[in-house]
């Protein structure tokens, strides 16, 4: 029997490792679960999941220059989550991007608003920054 990509065969635990579990293939072959393809869920501890001389079935991934790459979690049954449908929140559109009248506001009055409004703001951060003390920031705790 030859062992192709895509099937599923039992085999054995032989051991485990920080980076995934060993296992024994029919006609004297081994193959590596590596720790990304033991489960859905996220895996810290490849012993939480399998033990030495544990009987598993496995699918072969990949068969590369005599190392097989094995999965048990392309076997899992993938848990569906129900779709949640939450309400949508309505944005509230930035004051500089509203028009002041009923009548179409352009592109440059939009963007000169936005400016007077930007320069404004930065000069109230600059002034509150200036009432701080200029070395107050990076004191020493001593």
């Amino acid at each position: 029997m030859s062992i192709a990509v895509g099937d599923i065969i039992e085999g054995k635990i032989t051991g485990t490792t920080n980076f995934g579990a060993f296992v024994s293939l029919p006609e004297g072959k081994n193959g590596l679960i590596h720790i990304s393809e033991i489960s859905n869920d996220y895996v810290e501890k490849v012993d939480d999941y399998v033990e030495r001389g544990q009987d598993v079935k496995v699918k072969v991934l990949t068969v590369k220059e005599g190392k097989i790459g094995l999965s048990l979690k392309a076997l899992e049954v993938k848990k569906e989550l129900p779709k949640k449908s939450f309400p949508k929140k309505k944005r509230e559109a930035p004051e500089w991007s509203k028009p002041e009248n009923t009548s179409e506001v352009s592109f440059e009055d939009k963007l000169s608003q936005f400016m007077k409004d930007s320069s404004e703001k930065y000069d109230q951060l600059r002034s509150r920054d200036g009432k701080r003390g200029a070395g107050q920031r990076y004191r020493s705790k001593n």
